[in-house]
């Protein structure tokens, strides 16, 4: 792809691809209204039609991010079988499942959003804040003894930051054990 977002007939969706592609690409700075306006291939007017400023389209920005990852990770909690342990399987297998590609592109997407609204207003998060919060109970109140849960989760997250702020990457093969000792955790 050429930077171009995705081809959509929804404006309100194409919009938030191109603000979001603006972000990826030039950070925070690079987001203005006649930028996403131009990429997303309407009038300035029609932008505005649909979020009447910058701090509405980071708006809309996270909004989209918090859903995505909701009905991502409830997807997850689904795909995996019933009884004790059954969030924590699926926070491990949404941290770790992924190939390294997908799971790059997942964290280099949801990094430039958050990153852009953090920089812009840190309360922007606060949808984001509150799907993980949920996500975070759940993995707590999973059956499992007290801590297994929140390290599987903040394992995750610690190779989320870690990719985001480019502090390293782990090879397949790390990622690999990591999963197993994860997992072995998760069955004692």
């Amino acid at each position: 792809m050429d930077g171009m977002p995705p081809v959509t007939t929804d404006a309100r969706t194409r919009i938030l691809d191109a603000a979001e592609t603006l972000v990826r690409g030039k950070g925070v700075a690079g987001l203005t209204l006649e930028a996403a306006a131009k990429l997303a291939g309407i009038s300035k007017g029609g932008l505005l039609y649909h979020f009447g400023s910058k701090e509405a389209l980071l708006t809309g920005l996270l909004g989209r991010m918090a859903e995505f990852i909701a009905a991502d990770f409830a997807a997850g909690v689904a795909a995996q079988p019933e009884g004790r342990g059954r969030v924590t399987r699926a926070m491990l297998a949404w941290g770790f499942g992924l190939t390294p590609e997908a799971r790059n592109e997942r964290c280099d997407r949801a990094a430039a959003v958050f990153l852009a609204a953090f920089h812009h207003d840190p309360a922007l998060l606060d949808p984001v804040r509150a799907v993980v919060g949920r996500m975070r109970e759940a993995v707590l109140a999973d059956g499992l003894p007290p801590g297994v849960g929140g390290a599987i989760m903040a394992a995750g997250d610690g190779l989320f930051m870690a990719r985001i702020f480019g502090m390293y990457t782990p090879t397949p093969e790390e990622m690999r054990q990591m999963h197993a000792a994860l997992s072995r955790l998760l069955e004692a």
